[in-house]
């Protein structure tokens, strides 16, 4: 399903760029900021991810990025595998002349120092800098991975070292198919500065990082990023993509990645940041009943399946510091 529709040229290419934001109806500014946590950085409240841009051309993704920035955002979202690298080349190519005035992620699937090492100097190459923002082990979704990242030349050390030599300024983990091997990972470690994780109205109804991760995160003041908030537009079978931002958004969180795949999509949730409002109590818990309609394996189904034989619950109880 496309997440939104939109009429036009918008994804002429990079001549796309010559439309001002003022044309728009939209200013370079006024986007809200929150400070991440315990980083002390400002950052906007939604931030452009390079996850999707597969469904772009590289032409496309490059346009959409820098329209992002002349938005006003500062928060960009990447990883080392989207589109077998192609991503971070993009912002390589967008983002590379404001590299001061933007703070970029990416992040390593490798479980070893080795392998996480040898995919951030590749990542370093693509995006064109010498230094991650923040640097992220990428997609944790197994007990097994936690026990290699922190085993004897586990990736954390690659962590650890970047973090000493300036390579990352900040380190962190993503991952979303199962919120028992999150809170694995806050057990393991307390020296992260970052969390991202899947947030959404369906969420609470299963398997859900808003009930058991999230309060955590917080209490260890990390700088917390949202992502999957319209459930990979799944949810807007019920509820339009404003809501589902303005959900996500008023969670205690920092910053939420929005995979935009076109100048449209960017534009209007520009938009719904600066008009953001938080929902009241109330407010949340109707939309929370609208996801549970939907909610599920099948629904969300980058999270683990309980309902299949399989399925084994972690043997590990968190029970925190």
């Amino acid at each position: 399903m496309d997440r939104r529709k939109f009429v036009g040229g918008a994804l002429a290419g990079v001549a796309a760029l010559t439309s001002s934001a003022e044309a728009a109806g939209l200013r370079s500014s006024d986007v809200p900021t929150r400070i991440f946590g315990k980083t002390g950085e400002k950052l906007t409240v939604i931030g452009q991810a390079g996850g999707r841009f597969p469904l772009c051309d590289f032409e496309q993704a490059k346009a959409i990025t820098r329209r992002a920035y002349e938005l006003g955002l500062n928060y960009f979202d990447n990883a080392h595998t989207y589109w077998n690298g192609r991503s971070e080349e993009v912002y390589g190519a967008a983002l590379a002349d404001v590299r001061k005035q933007i703070f970029l992620t990416s992040k390593s699937t490798q479980r070893t120092r080795k392998g996480a090492e040898a995919e951030l100097a590749l990542s370093l190459k693509r995006l064109k800098t010498d230094y991650l923002d923040l640097w992220q082990i990428h997609a944790v979704n197994e007990m097994e991975e936690v026990d290699q990242i922190f085993g004897p030349g586990g990736a954390i050390e690659a962590f650890e070292a970047a973090k000493k030599a300036g390579k990352a300024r900040f380190i962190g983990f993503t991952g979303h198919h199962d919120p028992h091997v999150h809170l694995e990972m806050l057990r393991r470690y307390d020296g992260y500065d970052t969390i991202l994780m899947p947030l959404n109205a369906a969420d609470p109804s299963y398997l859900s990082f808003e009930k058991l991760v999230l309060p955590e995160a917080v209490k260890r003041g990390l700088g917390i990023q949202g992502m999957k908030s319209l459930a990979n537009a799944q949810l807007m079978q019920s509820m339009s993509a404003k809501q589902c931002i303005r959900y996500a958004l008023s969670l205690p969180i920092h910053c939420l990645a929005v995979g935009c795949t076109t100048l449209g999509q960017i534009e209007d949730d520009v938009r719904i940041a600066k008009g953001f409002k938080p929902y009241a109590d109330a407010e949340m818990a109707e939309l929370r009943k609208k996801g549970a309609g939907l909610g599920g394996p099948g629904f969300e189904n980058w999270k683990r399946n309980i309902e299949t034989a399989e399925y084994r619950q972690p043997v590990r109880e968190y029970l925190g510091d």
